[in-house]
């Protein structure tokens, strides 16, 4: 009987221990670890944006290559152009918003495409209209945030660029290494193989080895991947050093839906067989799908601002101090006053005042010697 009423005292003396362990920690809990589910309710309800910029010549897939990669038929009301339409047709950028919505989360697409872009005879500076849209992007974002009403700032800067390289070349052509290194300081570049369906694997292979190396020949800066923080897990870590070494990606665009093994996938029906677009043994597209919507996209938009924001805004404030000196010396030059020169007067008061100093140092230096004489 001892024992058992023992054992209960224990048992409530455990229980009132833990009951003051939990109150304790009840008061030490402040409540600040919520703060990252505030930003996401936030984030959420605001919705989010991304600005993609496609460039290369026609007939490389672009449009088809965007519709795979969000699903969406962008392009619906694009007019075809015939040949000789296409004689006379110069750079120009067309922008095509969709807002894309998945599990309750918002998305405000915007495609910025280059169509005329490589097409003529003569490309000599083609990519001017390119880099002039971009410059315009960003001088409107300084505007809109150096304005009063900064609130509800629209952010149309482009945050990537997927530029698409022929697939029938040897490497880059000197249209491909100017645009690039026109662009690089302006923007995020993502460089493409299109249409890799046309090569076999042996041939992509080499084709990606070689453009590498005329990519840093040449020092262009293409979008770097960010390195994996320590505490990242293995999946993750293999999934991003896959990522490195597969650019540039060779991609395959289709909106059709095949049979292929009983299952129903998009892909190109050939007489030889069924190419899938998201088999990643025959193309990078899931690879690069998962850069630009499930891994990156939020990295790509940071670089935007960080880096190429940054650069083109401290430019525009260096250019705008210097020119507000410039007007100032112009304009408003500081006088400079002749000293006056003194008169016959003011000269004469000058030398009595320079005589009474001069008395009055000789009795303070008198005084100082008596007093001396004195204390000896």
């Amino acid at each position: 009987m001892d024992a058992i009423m023992l054992q209960e005292k224990l048992v409530e003396k455990l229980l009132c221990a833990r009951s003051r362990t939990t109150r304790q920690k009840d008061k030490q809990y402040v409540g600040f670890a919520t703060l990252p589910n505030q930003v996401h309710r936030k984030s959420v309800k605001k919705g989010f944006d991304f600005t993609l910029m496609v460039a290369g010549e026609s007939g490389l897939g672009k449009s088809t290559l965007v519709n795979s990669l969000f699903l969406t038929d962008l392009y619906k009301d694009r007019k075809l152009l015939n040949a000789e339409e296409r004689i006379n047709q110069t750079v120009e950028i067309t922008k095509h918003t969709v807002d894309i919505e998945e599990k309750g989360v918002k998305l405000k697409l915007t495609i910025v495409d280059t169509p005329g872009f490589g097409d003529a005879v003569n490309n000599n500076e083609c990519w001017k209209p390119i880099t002039d849209y971009i410059d315009q992007q960003f001088e409107q974002y300084f505007r809109d945030e150096s304005g009063l009403n900064r609130k509800n700032i629209l952010d149309n800067r482009v945050h990537c660029c997927l530029y698409f390289i022929p697939p029938f070349g040897h490497g880059l052509r000197p249209v491909d290494v100017e645009f690039m290194k026109a662009l690089h300081e302006k923007v995020n570049i993502i460089p493409l193989i299109a249409k890799a369906d046309c090569l076999t694997p042996s041939e992509i292979k080499k084709l990606k080895d070689r453009v590498r190396d005329e990519i840093e020949r040449f020092g262009i800066k293409v979008y770097q991947f960010p390195e994996c923080d320590s505490d990242e897990d293995e999946e993750f870590k293999q999934m991003d050093k896959e990522l490195k070494e597969c650019t540039p990606f060779a991609v395959i665009g289709s909106n059709t839906v095949v049979e292929a093994r009983g299952q129903r996938v998009r892909g190109r029906l050939y007489p030889w067989g069924i190419v899938e677009v998201e088999n990643q043994s025959h193309c990078d597209f899931v690879k690069l799908r998962n850069i630009l919507i499930r891994s990156h996209m939020h990295d790509l938009k940071d670089v935007t601002c960080d880096v190429h924001y940054e650069n083109y805004r401290a430019q525009c404030i260096q250019e705008m101090t210097s020119k507000l000196a410039q007007d100032n010396r112009m304009d408003s030059p500081i006088p400079i006053l002749p000293l006056p020169t003194p008169d016959a007067e003011t000269e004469r008061l000058i030398k009595m005042k320079d005589e009474e100093l001069k008395k009055m140092q000789e009795m303070l230096q008198k005084m100082q010697q008596q007093m001396h004489e004195k204390d000896q």
